[in-house]
């Protein structure tokens, strides 16, 4: 009998207009763009362009998301602040990637836990910013918003709003995950090749306690396959992408509906967050999130109440879905154990079960005399250990960590084992917003993410 195939389902005429409300909602963080028509041209251009990721992609994650919502699994999100055009290369990705799996290994081995594995990568090209514009001297320019937007460079030209760069961060993207792909899926992230994901990288006490549990998971591969054990689960590893939704331009056109269901996906990312700044329950950026059908994450900061965080659930997540909504507190070292607790235990009396994850960066930041923005490593540490002992304290399950961190040997957060002070970074700053954890102190942090692991 020749086979069928399934007729592809239209979506409901409501669902498409749904999609555009936004428009009609307050918006926050968008840039002035100066030619609306090459604006809207341009979003045409990216709406016929193939979907960066797969709806059965992202299903798939969400089930994931629900395993770790379940304490089953443990979410570990990592990459640049802001990726650039010109950091898009292979040796830069694969570093990310390499840090991102030697987190993975630590955190697995450890806690004896599945890791699922995301990056911000590949469309983490929008950044908000506190104010619209940048002034130096007697010269005010628009702020750059990120390589999607605008130029870093200092003049008029440079920052000027260009819809064009919305078609540059789409193929930046395709290039981005064409690599993740082969890196996770062609032999790069077998794990009985642990030893060769630490090669390049200086020597250090993360790398040598490193070494040794890579020397463990080493011997036991080999007792297995002496067992005669399989392991093709081991020859590849799943890696999913994800960015802040800011820029709607961009978000809108690479909404697809779904042929399977008639119902709307963001095919730029896996998963999308909103920002602490865009997360006004009738803003623009919840109500179109509201409507695709990946997993969402929020921002929430220390001054985050018990109100509205179930306005927000009850706006995002109103079915109860498991692996839907995800919170990312991100409130400080020196708040994180006083705001944290009472979400928690008012989530317990809630039908509700959204995945609980630190962001221990954004609450922590400082500017050094000399004009660098900075975190302190001890800072970060703290917020990670304050978001482990509120869980503890309230019975919930800490659910993952989402950190800024390159595979690179940056100098751009103060302190960790190699003990960087205010003059070193001024060696290698490289980011072009906010400052991300080098190599070094990612497996550091990984460390510690595995002991406060064991103990829940």
């Amino acid at each position: 009998m020749a086979s069928q195939t399934e007729p592809n389902i239209v979506a409901d005429k409501t669902v498409i207009e749904g999609l555009d409300y936004w428009r009609t909602l307050p918006i926050k963080q968008q840039p002035e763009w100066p030619d609306a028509a090459a604006v809207k041209a341009t979003s045409a251009q990216l709406a016929a362009l193939p979907p960066l990721v797969f709806a059965g992609e992202v299903d798939t994650l969400r089930e994931r998301l629900a395993k770790a919502a379940q304490g089953q699994a443990f979410l570990l999100q990592g990459g640049d602040c802001a990726e650039t055009f010109a950091g898009a290369t292979a040796d830069k990705i694969r570093n990310r990637i390499k840090t991102v799996l030697q987190m993975a290994v630590v955190l697995t081995y450890a806690a004896e836990m599945p890791v699922i594995k995301m990056g911000r990568m590949a469309g983490q090209f929008a950044k908000p910013r506190s104010s619209d514009t940048e002034t130096r001297g007697e010269v005010t320019l628009p702020a750059y918003r990120g390589d999607i937007v605008n130029g870093y460079d200092f003049t008029p030209e440079s920052r000027t709003a260009n819809p064009d760069r919305l078609l540059k961060a789409y193929n930046t993207s395709v290039a981005t995950l064409n690599l993740i792909r082969a890196f996770t899926t062609g032999g790069f992230a077998d794990l009985r090749e642990v030893h060769r994901w630490n090669q390049g990288f200086a020597k250090n006490p993360a790398n040598v306690e490193y070494e040794a549990m890579a020397n463990e998971i080493d011997r036991a591969i080999k007792f297995m396959a002496a067992c005669g054990a399989d392991f093709d689960a081991l020859k590849t590893t799943e890696f999913f992408v994800s960015h802040e939704a800011l820029l709607m331009e961009y978000e809108r056109p690479m909404t697809r509906i779904d042929s399977r269901t008639g119902t709307p996906y963001n095919t730029s990312a896996h998963f999308l967050w909103i920002g602490e700044r865009t997360r006004e329950l009738d803003g623009a950026h919840v109500d179109f999130l509201s409507r695709v059908r990946n997993p969402i994450g929020v921002k929430l900061g220390p001054t985050t109440d018990v109100d509205t965080m179930k306005k927000l659930i009850d706006k995002l997540d109103p079915e109860r879905e498991p692996g839907r909504l995800t919170f990312i507190t991100r409130m400080g070292a020196g708040k994180i154990r006083e705001a944290l607790p009472p979400l928690l235990e008012a989530i317990k009396g809630m039908d509700a079960n959204p995945l609980w994850i630190t962001d221990p960066m954004h609450g922590n930041g400082i500017t050094t005399p000399n004009g660098y923005k900075t975190r302190r490593f001890d800072d970060v540490m703290d917020e990670v250990r304050g978001f482990f002992e509120a869980h503890r304290q309230v019975g919930t399950f800490p659910g993952g960590v989402h950190v800024e961190l390159t595979g690179d040997d940056v100098t751009e957060c103060l302190g960790g084992s190699e003990q960087i002070d205010e003059k070193d970074l001024e060696s290698r700053y490289e980011s072009l917003c906010d400052p991300r954890l080098n190599h070094m102190q990612s497996l550091e942090l990984a460390f510690l993410v595995a002991e406060e692991l064991k103990k829940a």
